[in-house]
């Protein structure tokens, strides 16, 4: 909400205050197709040289999460807990073999689908699964099983912020080519140096519009779109690292309980439960 808010205060403080100081929108209003040509088309097709395929089918699709934000949030958080616990105490009570079906099947298994919030993430699910698996191949040591998943996390981080780093890139270039812009404007008045002033003024000032353009879309648009995006990888990635830190400390010997808590402290503030909140959620599952 606040980014769609945020968004729409920016076009009205900066084109607002343009016109309540006397401005004449009509201006740049005029000279945006060609502006929209010069400084989008240009970014557009560089955007398109500098990554590859994959990289602008999945920044295109990660505008969307723009303003929704992270995918997980509390409810997200406390299934993810209460799964792990499930296993864990399985796992702790009635050894590994009691889990196998599960985490060979898990989109059939009882115990996953109980939680229907985390069965949307299908990465999540398999991701689970398959540091799960590696106990009934011998994978005992914590340290080992650490190093496995902390690299997959990265791995994961690293690709999701690509979405960031192509808008921010973008982003950088926008000034350039709006002077860009500007000077192909320039070499337009000057074409015209015999014609009136009035006239002159309404040149000059369409191609100053693609100086402001180019800094427009790139500071107030295209980098608060890769922050966002930015943020929003970095908080989605927190969820493995939960993730992580109950499956290896459950390695190291700890009990359920003590292996869900050393998980919870892993959940960003925002959305971590209280200690009691997790307890009586816990004492529920049989």
């Amino acid at each position: 909400m606040f980014a769609a808010i945020g968004l729409l205060g920016v076009f009205i403080c900066v084109f607002g205050s343009f016109v309540i100081f006397g401005g004449k929108i009509g201006i740049i209003i005029e000279a945006l197709p060609g502006e929209f040509m010069t400084i989008g088309g240009a970014a557009i097709c560089g955007f398109m040289v500098a990554n590859s395929t994959h990289v602008i089918k999945q920044s295109l699709g990660a505008v969307k999460r723009i303003f929704p934000g992270a995918r997980f949030h509390k409810k997200e958080y406390m299934e993810l807990l209460s799964l792990l616990y499930q296993i864990l105490k399985t796992m702790k009570t009635k050894g590994v073999l009691a889990i196998e079906q599960h985490i060979e099947k898990p989109m059939e298994s009882n115990i996953f689908n109980a939680y229907p919030a985390i069965m949307k993430d299908p990465f999540t699910v398999k991701f689970i699964a398959d540091y799960l698996r590696m106990f009934s191949i011998g994978v005992d040591n914590p340290h080992e099983l650490e190093a496995l998943m902390e690299q997959e996390i990265e791995k994961t981080k690293h690709e999701d912020l690509h979405s960031s780093h192509a808008f921010q890139t973008m982003a950088d270039a926008m000034p350039a080519l709006g002077i860009v812009a500007a000077v192909l404007g320039v070499i337009k008045t000057m074409a015209s140096i015999t014609e009136p002033p009035e006239v002159l003024g309404k040149l000059i000032g369409g191609a100053l519009v693609g100086t402001f353009m180019g800094i427009f879309l790139s500071y107030c648009i295209l980098a608060p779109i890769a922050s966002r995006l930015k943020g929003v990888a970095e908080e989605e990635n927190q969820f493995y690292h939960v993730i992580r830190a109950a499956i290896t400390a459950h390695l190291a010997g700890y009990a359920p309980q003590v292996s869900i808590e050393a998980a919870r402290k892993k959940v960003p503030t925002e959305y971590m439960p209280d200690f009691n909140e997790l307890e009586e959620a816990l004492s529920a599952i049989s």
